[in-house]
């Protein structure tokens, strides 16, 4: 199985343990006399083999990023930097939005307020963190979908 088709099963698990959920809690009360439109035991049942399913494929993607080098980095360091340079993104844009944002002045004697930096070296910056993460983006999608992933040895 490829990486990429082990990322989609992990989804279809996690959405299946929330309906799961919701289908237990729908369940578990009942006016008395009554029985529960779904047995508890069951949907129990089933939650714990989609738990462990989800437990075992983790363990295999969580391995196989950790194991797996391309271009002198592992697929977890890949998704660190990826998700470093995200956050970054998101920070410098909403600083950015305020610091190009001028105040209107209603009389020349009200107070000017001008932006504390250099809006258009600090975008420069932003273009070049943006660039980064498309291509560490890309390089992730390539490899989850070329990347055989790893069998647990448990």
């Amino acid at each position: 199985m490829k990486l990429a088709a082990a990322l989609m099963r992990r989804a279809e698990l996690q959405t299946q343990i929330g309906e799961l959920q919701i289908r237990l809690n729908n369940n578990a009360r009942v006016q008395e006399g009554e029985q529960p439109a779904e047995a508890p035991a069951e949907l129990l049942a089933a939650l714990d083999t989609a738990i462990a399913a989800l437990e075992q494929l983790v363990t295999q993607i969580n391995l196989t990023n950790a194991l797996t080098v391309s271009d002198g980095k592992t697929i977890t360091e890949m998704i660190s930097r990826r998700d470093a340079l995200l956050q970054k993104s998101r920070i410098l844009r909403g600083f950015l939005d305020e610091a190009s944002t001028l105040a209107p002045r209603y009389s020349k004697t009200e107070i000017r307020m001008e932006s504390a930096v250099n809006v258009r070296e600090l975008q420069k910056d932003l273009d070049a963190v943006a660039k980064e993460i498309r291509l560490t983006e890309e390089r992730l999608q390539e490899l989850n979908w070329t990347t055989e992933l790893l069998m647990d040895e448990n």
